[in-house]
């Protein structure tokens, strides 16, 4: 079964999401009319008109030709193959009709359980050598999950490849073969491109090999939904299930990011494409092939866009910044000074315009350095020093790592105040990973706990208390999407 590229379903409708993508109208110039009764030896002003585009080169469409010739053998074939457990939904288990909970779930239901099985996937994708002994660069969604990794040249040659690293939050994976004298790409610099600029792709979209697409630069500095890290290069070129991982090229056969994104409500392509800036990713395999890991700078603050009528509210000239909203406590930000209402305009020496350029600074920043933040605070610009902390690994911050979570299968964390703002809900705790009991019962991710036995949690220490001081048999209130049910877990 061939796996699809990563996709992104917008959740405006497809107008709105077009409006918002499109770029802004320029004005039509216009010429003054005689002003009435003028004389001839006055005669009337006249709007001189904008000077002219040069124009363009008497030329035919460009060949890329020559650049799939040369760095065409670099590009390489990604196959992958793994398990994922599927899950066949099972009726649940009998109550005891002398259980508290006997008559409750007699009239409303007992939650289904659901039964995984394990099942062979394999995938496909697309990826670049950069060094001639071996190592590769691809999308961490292509190899995420794969037990095996097949890398194959334009040549035929096929070699197993060892996954280094990979880095979800920007998409990145590292890989290595061992080979040598493999030809490589040549990588250049995302922020001399332009928008309008020629650009091509090569890669193995469903499947078929080393295929080429052209197109242009669209925009750049593109924020995606859930995407905090990456200012992803937009471009119209075609890039379907298959292209992920591979390279976009500039006219002058240099990489200048890695293809990662559609938008698609098909999940073909649709004329939209997003690609992982190459300066982006080249710190990201700096740090794995270092490190192992990739360690980011965090700034523990929660920001939105300035629109003009938040500027106005706040006396600024012109809609731009990032707005903060909320400060979580002991971060580097809190310790800095920062409050909700601060608009950030410079980090370091970089302007913020929208929302989505500060979340990037932040995270190329060593932990532990400090750097100066311009601030607009009570109608003036203001300079701040944070010393940027290290952000917690995904993972590590969600381990159940207490014995009362550990009972009930659960790593929880306390909503944040921009959840509870669009959720509605006052207090509970975020179910990041489930296991154990709470996986056996069918709580998910993303599920709200609300309340255990009936006494409503509001911290992670109060839900390690009470769960402690639990029976065998407890029921949790959860809440998912817009409905609040119980869920019994069996603690053996």
């Amino acid at each position: 079964m061939q796996t699809q590229a990563k996709t992104w379903w917008p959740k405006l409708s497809a107008l709105v999401v077009a409006a918002a993508l499109g770029g802004a109208v320029g004005a039509v110039g216009s010429r003054a009319l005689p002003l009435a009764g003028a004389t001839p030896s006055a005669p009337a002003a006249v709007a001189q008109p904008a000077a002219p585009l040069p124009a363009p080169a008497a030329v035919g469409l460009p060949s890329f030709n020559d650049i799939v010739a040369r760095y065409g053998p670099a590009v390489v074939n990604i196959s992958t193959t793994g398990m994922t457990k599927t899950a066949d939904v099972q009726q649940g288990p009998q109550l005891d009709p002398d259980d508290p909970f006997y008559e409750f779930f007699r009239r409303f239901g007992v939650p289904m359980q659901p039964q995984q099985r394990p099942q062979l996937t394999r995938g496909l994708g697309s990826g670049f050598i950069v060094a001639s002994d071996g190592l590769i660069l691809t999308n961490a969604h292509v190899v995420d999950g794969a037990s095996e990794v097949t890398v194959k040249l334009t040549d035929k040659r096929e070699f197993k490849a060892k996954v280094i690293g990979v880095d979800k939050p920007t998409d990145v994976a590292v890989l290595r073969i061992n080979a040598k004298d493999l030809p490589t790409v040549k990588l250049g610099d995302p922020a001399a491109s332009r928008v309008g600029d020629w650009v091509l792709a090569i890669g193995s979209p469903y499947g078929f090999e080393n295929s080429v697409t052209a197109g242009i630069v669209s925009a750049k500095s593109r924020s995606l939904p859930d995407e905090s890290y990456v200012p992803f290069i937009q471009t119209d070129v075609a890039i379907n299930p298959g292209n992920s991982g591979g390279p976009l090229f500039n006219a002058a056969g240099e990489v200048i990011a890695i293809n990662s994104q559609i938008y698609s409500r098909s999940g073909g392509f649709q004329g939209l494409s997003f690609s992982i800036p190459i300066d982006v990713v080249k710190q990201v395999e700096q740090q794995i092939l270092a490190h192992g890991k990739v360690v980011r700078g965090q700034l523990g603050v929660m920001v939105q866009n300035v629109d003009q009528s938040l500027a106005d509210s706040f006396g600024l000239k012109s809609p731009n910044g990032a707005l903060i909203s909320g400060v979580n406590p002991g971060g580097s930000g809190a310790k800095a000074g920062l409050k909700p209402g601060d608009i950030v305009l410079k980090f370091g020496d970089k302007p913020i315009t929208a929302s989505g350029d500060l979340p990037p600074l932040v995270a190329s920043v060593k932990p532990g350095e400090s750097v100066p933040m311009t601030i607009w605070r009570d109608g003036k610009e203001q300079v701040l020093s944070v010393k940027i902390d290290a952000a917690k690994d995904a993972k590590v911050a969600q381990a159940v790592s207490d014995e009362g979570q550990a009972k009930l299968g659960l790593a929880v964390r306390p909503l944040t105040a921009q959840e509870k703002a669009e959720s509605g809900i006052g207090s509970g705790l975020v179910v990041g990973q489930v296991t154990g009991p709470a996986a056996k019962a069918g709580i998910q991710p993303g599920d709200v706990v609300l309340a255990l036995n009936g006494t409503p949690v509001n911290s992670v220490e109060q839900l390690r208390s009470l769960s402690a001081k639990a029976g065998k048999r407890i029921a949790l209130l959860i809440q998912r999407d817009d409905a609040q049910i119980f869920v019994p877990l069996d603690l053996g």
